[in-house]
């Protein structure tokens, strides 16, 4: 069994896509940042899908390049034919929304690194490990790159294995448009034609617009120009007829369009049309691997096309496979997708990166309880700080499962530090022991402060309510927390809500899970929970199944301390390991508490204050990691 469905070879770029919609390129304020280029987007919408794919490229030895490799890895795509360039730079893209006709895109190619990918670059074992090879026609335009897409098809072709051509036709790619033109889809050239026509018969899959197939054709009569098409290829031929959907032709060309085999399309709203085609081909390409017949191939590519068409961004606007099938069962609700709450959600809680399914969190956020120390300073606590985050990293040795709770007001350069260390971090936003709930100063009145945080950063928010909360108060507590859980998503950050109802008042088995279903009935699905060790299984039952009955895809639940003795601590987890939502712990004056006060006074050095929190950190480590081993869940 291969160990690949396919690999993509050609551009990989960064997209800057404009954030403001409705004007000029030029009057764009601020641009997210994703990956880019046809077939790197197709290998994160196939790897989406549940294809195992891989992408032969070449990125620079920079910032840019790292970032396209890392998100790539993110999103489960095989980086082994991702050469570096140590003398190129990636290529970048910067694009916008003008309106439902305009996208104005500026291509920044000039010497790029994926433009210097060669014949060396084809490694004929990893050719041979995939099922299927996919070109797009950008690569066949430059000597060197030619003759690495040719030497990929002809090992792919040797070794019985499909391959496919997006012809992904853009004329300033090929020198036919200027540096402004970058929108342009379609110039004759017959330069163009006779190169693709030299190509064609090595597919067994080729997909275009019906531009695309102009080009390939040699002229501008649809019909002709497949014909053409099939007169030097007996590929599938697959057009693409914008929001008539698309139609295959597996033999002869029929006299129009509509006598070929479709699959429905979809009355959605058409936002960016950037991208759609490489979201059409990662559905197509799922369809084809898979064996399913042209109809249901369709649809697939015809669906994810019209999620790319509906929502900002080329690769992070392909769907899920659960997404895909949802979406399919469910149908059409709102023709903005972008705006479908049901689908928005599955969307967002299928495609996060990173697996945290075991969460060993050293939580050192704490400002008040830090403050109220003998010998605190803010530069004190904030050199402290950095002392924690050094003991979680001499307990983590690099390995994943590890993180840090850590504020940005005192622990700024903790918080810096740790940015290179691989490890999960969540940060507070709210005012220590502020009820109602109050928010810190520098997360601003609009919430815009956190505009300024890094993407792996997740918005930590402490609740102190209880269910006999009058409902003014309630009214509060939630008013913020649908502000806050939006400015969250609007800035692409994960978000984890944590409530503690027994400083408030006394609890029972019941108190957690009601106000677990207060939160979801407002409309806020977080991430992440942290709650306080609940002292029965009931209890633990009827929290988990508040939360996975309203979100089967949350990330899970930590626990916290409240600075609990460790035996007490070490009690709660073996409660608490036993529920499968329960993912680890989030502790933290257990840990720093003795350490902290006797550093603050002076009593003991950096490098004991280190090994202290280390030595008592891996002992919670160690504890949960046994607990959960105990029934039967890994750890790893």
């Amino acid at each position: 069994m291969k160990k690949l469905d396919l690999i993509t070879i050609g551009r990989s770029s960064v997209d800057l896509y404009g954030r403001q919609v409705g004007g000029r390129l030029e009057d764009m304020g601020s641009f997210e940042k994703y990956i880019g280029g046809s077939p790197t987007n197709i290998a994160a919408g196939t790897a989406r899908l549940g294809l195992k794919s891989g992408l032969i490229t070449r990125v620079g030895d920079e910032h840019m390049g790292r970032f396209i490799r890392e998100e790539l890895e993110r999103e489960g795509v095989n980086v082994e034919g991702v050469k570096t360039d140590t003398e190129r730079l990636t290529a970048l893209v910067l694009l916008g929304i003008r309106d439902q006709e305009q996208f104005p895109l500026i291509f920044y190619r000039e010497n790029c690194a994926d433009m210097a990918l060669c014949e060396d670059d084809i490694d004929a074992d990893y050719i041979e490990t995939s099922r299927s090879v996919v070109a797009t026609g950008t690569h066949l335009s430059n000597p060197n790159t030619e003759a690495a897409v040719l030497k990929a098809l002809r090992i792919a072709k040797e070794n019985g294995s499909q391959t496919a051509l997006d012809i992904d036709y853009r004329p300033n790619l090929w020198g036919l448009a200027g540096h402004g033109d970058g929108e342009s889809r379609f110039i004759e050239s017959q330069d163009v034609t006779q190169k693709l026509q030299q190509t064609l018969h090595l597919f067994d899959l080729i997909v275009g617009t019906e531009e695309e197939f102009h080009i390939a054709g040699g002229t501008t009569d649809t019909i002709a120009a497949l014909r053409a098409v099939r007169a030097v290829s007996n590929a599938t031929l697959v057009c693409k007829r914008g929001p008539m959907g698309a139609v295959a032709f597996t033999g002869d060309v029929a006299d129009t369009l509509d006598e070929g085999v479709s699959g429905p399309g979809f009355p959605i709203e058409v936002f960016n049309v950037l991208g759609a085609g490489d979201g059409f081909m990662s559905g197509l390409l799922k369809g084809w691997l898979d064996g399913e017949d042209w109809t249901k191939t369709l649809t697939y590519a015809n669906a994810c096309g019209a999620f790319a068409v509906s929502r900002h961004g080329c690769a992070p606007a392909y769907p899920s496979w659960q997404e895909l099938s949802f979406f399919l069962e469910r149908g059409v609700i709102e023709p903005a997708l972008r705006k479908d709450q049901e689908i928005e959600q599955i969307h967002w809680a299928t495609n996060r990166k990173d697996d945290h399914s075991t969460m060993r969190v050293f939580a050192f956020d704490h400002r008040l309880q830090f403050e109220e120390m003998e010998g605190a300073t803010d530069k004190k606590i904030g050199a402290f700080k950095v002392l924690c985050l050094d003991a979680t990293v001499k307990v983590s040795q690099g390995k994943s499962g590890y993180g840090i709770l850590c504020d940005g007001r005192l622990g700024q350069d903790a918080l810096f530090k740790a940015e290179e260390k691989g490890i999960w971090i969540g940060r507070p936003v709210e005012l220590p022991g502020s009820r109602p709930l109050t928010l810190e100063p520098a997360i601003g009145a609009d919430f815009g402060g956190l505009s300024e945080w890094p993407l792996d950063n997740v918005v930590k928010v402490l609740c102190f309510c209880h269910p006999q909360d009058d409902k003014a108060m309630w009214d509060d507590h939630i008013k913020t927390i649908q502000r806050l859980y939006a400015s969250a998503r609007r800035n692409r950050l994960e978000f984890l809500l944590e409530v503690i109802p027994s400083i408030v008042s006394s609890v029972d088995d019941e108190t957690t899970a009601v106000i677990i279903q207060k939160f979801y009935d407002a409309g806020v699905y977080p991430d992440w929970w942290k709650l306080e060790p609940l002292k029965t299984q009931e209890g633990w039952d009827n929290a988990c199944m508040a939360i996975g009955r309203n979100d089967p895809n949350t990330r899970g639940i930590v626990v916290l301390g409240l600075d609990a003795p460790a035996q007490e601590l070490f009690e709660s987890f073996a409660i608490a390991a036993k529920q499968p939502l329960v993912k680890g712990f989030a502790v933290g004056r257990t840990i720093f508490g003795d350490s902290a006060r006797a550093w603050l006074k002076g009593e003991i050095s950096d490098a004991e204050a280190v090994d202290t929190m280390a030595v008592k950190y891996r002992a919670l480590c160690d504890t949960w990691d046994k607990a959960r081993a105990s029934v039967g869940r890994n750890t790893d």
